[in-house]
C-alpha cells in the first residue's frame, strides 16, 4: 500500500538526517518548546512503540494511565526517559519505527487499532505517524538550518488534515462544514483536491502552507493560504493532524 511506502521513504528521510548529528545538535533545541533533539526523537521513539503495541494487541494505555490533556502526557513520557544517550536514543527509533512498521504492513486493513482518541485503522494510523514523522522533521532541521523540501508525501497529510475537519470543528466548539481545499503540490504544478467541489467555503494554496498550518508549525494569517466562504477561515484555524 502506498501510504506504507511513504511513511518508511519519510523516516528514511529523517533517519539520514539524524546520522549525520553531532553530540552538539543532538543537544540543541529543537523548535519543539522545551525540548532537545535528542528528546524529539525519544519521544518518536516512544510513540512508535506505542504504535507496535497497539498492532499487535497490546492495550495502548496512554491517556488511561497518565490522565492530563495528550501534550502534557508526551512531556512527562519523554522527562521521564531522557536521561539516555543520543546513541541509544537514536537506535531505539530505528528498532521502534522498523517494528512498527512492519506490524502495521501486516494487520488486518480492515480492522481498526486502538489508539489515543480513537480507534483507526493501519492505513490511517500510518498516515498520521507520517504526519508526525514530517511535522517534527521540521522542529529538528528548521533550527540546524537543515534542508528539508517538501515532497509529495505532503498530499497524505493534507488529506488527514481535511478528512480531520470535522472533529477539529468539533473540538472548537463549532458546527462542521463541508470545506473544499484546492492546494498546489511541491512541484508548484500539480493540484490536490479534497472535499466537495460545491462546498460553499474554500481553502486553496500552497499544500506546504496548508500541512504546516494544519501541525501548528505555522500561523494561518501567515501562511499565504486564501479562505473564501462563510466558514473557511474558521476552517483554517482549527485544522489540525493530530488528537487534543
Amino acid at each position: 500500500m502506498v501510504i506504507f511506502d511513504d511513511l518508511e521513504a519519510e523516516q528514511d528521510r529523517l533517519q539520514s538526517i539524524l546520522d549525520g548529528l553531532d553530540e552538539v545538535q543532538w543537544a540543541s533545541p529543537s523548535a519543539a518548546a522545551g525540548w532537545t533533539v535528542a528528546d524529539v526523537v525519544l519521544h518518536l521513539a516512544q510513540t512508535e512503540e506505542a504504535v507496535l503495541a497497539s498492532a499487535t494487541g497490546d492495550s495502548l494505555g496512554v491517556r488511561q494511565a497518565h490522565g492530563a490533556n495528550l501534550d502534557e502526557v508526551m512531556d512527562q513520557l519523554v522527562q521521564a526517559e531522557r536521561a539516555a544517550a543520543p546513541a541509544r536514543v537514536f537506535q531505539r527509533w530505528r528498532t521502534a519505527r522498523l517494528a512498527a512498521l512492519a506490524a502495521l504492513r501486516a494487520a488486518d486493513s480492515q480492522q481498526p487499532l486502538q489508539w489515543v482518541e480513537a480507534p483507526l485503522k493501519p492505513a490511517t494510523l500510518a498516515t498520521t505517524r507520517l504526519a508526525e514523522h514530517w511535522a517534527h522533521g521540521l522542529d529538528i532541521t528548521g533550527p540546524l538550518g537543515i534542508s528539508f523540501p517538501d515532497t509529495v508525501g505532503l498530499s497524505h497529510i493534507a488529506w488527514l488534515a481535511h478528512r480531520s475537519l470535522p472533529y477539529a470543528f468539533a473540538l472548537a466548539g463549532e458546527q462542521p462544514h463541508e470545506v473544499f481545499c484546492e492546494l498546489t503540490a511541491p512541484d508548484g504544478t500539480t493540484h490536490w483536491q479534497y472535499g466537495p467541489s460545491r462546498a460553499d467555503s474554500a481553502i486553496t494554496g500552497p499544500a506546504g502552507a496548508f500541512c504546516r498550518v494544519a501541525a501548528q508549525r505555522l500561523a494561518p494569517d501567515q501562511s499565504g493560504l486564501r479562505a473564501q466562504g462563510p466558514h473557511s477561515a474558521t476552517a483554517l484555524h482549527v485544522l489540525r493532524t493530530y488528537a487534543a
